[in-house]
């Protein structure tokens, strides 16, 4: 480890024991809030001390160990005891790493999945619907729930454009780098001449915010609209005006809800997607002016980017920000084998972060 990340180590273990000293105040213990939020913390640097401590055990094997291996008799078992130690302490090394990488607190929450068809007319639309069912299988596997909250099928098939939310534990940190533009080369089905045709379609993942200050909304920025409902819900649904439509003026962000049978849930759900959307525009900014070198935009990002490109004819699929990532398992990734993709990207982030840790010293 390199002495920079090291330095960083020993003051996250600093910190854990200060604020072990903070919780136990009495002063501390009379203000819920920041009881809360110091114990927060902790709980997020708990596996840190946990791993230093092994380490620290793993030094001490390894000494003792060595002390021994002149001895005549016990020699042999000495370097035994010496490789395991020294293995321990190799994987120990890997995991101390992986906790200097500041922990996103949005991750273990669940997030809102936006998909929209771009460029490619009917067959964008139905590409948008094959990248639904992607995540929806994937989110299957995981035991997460998804609920669309609004959709606009296309024509011959698909979306033009869906939005769902996807509840479960770690959703949003598996599905968070997937926004971008993902394109499409393949054969359409109305293709008589069977050429190949590139659609696009966007991707947008944006984290419900369940905790911290809320965004806070002035009504009169705000324009809301109600409509009849397009999407499923039965007959009740389709013919009353209960979904929503919801505008934020000044951003010029809007959200829709129409799933529910009344105006009221359907404008709850529409102004939680809305502050959860002005949260994460902020929170995308703020990262743009501090990382604008990253390739892996985090949230709404770049969502201009082309990040991934879907080859039927090759079976193949590749993305574009990290290099040498294609796979030639195209069929079992649309039915929701995403693992190999997802942890590629959560270890290039890794490596980007650690990297920028010890560029700052």
């Amino acid at each position: 480890m390199l002495p920079t990340l090291r330095r960083k180590l020993e003051a996250l273990a600093e910190r854990r024991d200060e604020l072990e000293r903070l919780l136990a105040e009495p002063e501390v213990a009379a203000d819920p809030a920041r009881f809360r939020s110091l114990s927060r913390e902790f709980s997020r640097l708990e596996p840190l001390a946990a791993a230093l401590a092994a380490e620290r055990q793993a030094r001490e094997d390894l000494a003792g160990a060595q002390a021994l291996r002149g001895d005549p008799e016990l020699g042999e078992l000495a370097d035994e005891e010496i490789a395991a130690a020294q293995a321990r302490l190799d994987a120990l090394d890997g995991e101390l790493t992986a906790l200097l990488v500041p922990r996103d607190a949005r991750d273990e929450g669940g997030l809102y999945l936006e998909i929209r068809a771009g460029t490619g007319g009917d067959e964008a639309a139905i590409f948008a619907g094959d990248l639904f069912r992607m995540y929806g299988r994937y989110a299957e596997r995981q035991g997460w729930r998804v609920e669309v909250e609004s959709a606009s099928p296309g024509e011959h098939g698909g979306f033009r454009e869906i939005v769902a939310r996807v509840e479960g534990a770690g959703a949003y940190a598996r599905l968070k780098f997937e926004s971008g533009t993902h394109r499409v080369q393949r054969v359409p089905e109305t293709e008589s001449q069977g050429r190949i045709h590139t659609s696009a379609a966007t991707v947008a993942i944006i984290p419900v915010e369940e905790d911290g200050e809320p965004v806070e909304l002035n009504p009169a920025d705000l324009k809301v609209d109600t409509f009849r409902s397009s999407g499923a819900g039965g007959q009740h649904v389709n013919k009353t005006d209960s979904a929503i439509r919801i505008t934020h003026v000044p951003s010029g962000v809007v959200v829709e809800s129409q799933t529910e049978r009344s105006q009221h849930a359907n404008r709850d759900k529409a102004m939680k997607r809305l502050r959860a959307m002005l949260a994460e525009a902020e929170a995308a900014r703020r990262a743009a002016a501090t990382a604008a070198t990253r390739k892996l935009q985090v949230g709404s990002g770049d969502r201009s980017q082309r990040i991934r490109t879907y080859n039927y004819p090759q079976g193949r699929i590749t993305d574009h920000r990290v290099e040498g990532l294609t796979l030639y398992d195209l069929p079992n990734v649309l039915e929701g084998a995403l693992d190999p993709l997802v942890d590629r990207l959560a270890e290039e982030h890794q490596a980007e972060e650690l990297a920028r840790l010890a560029e700052a010293g």
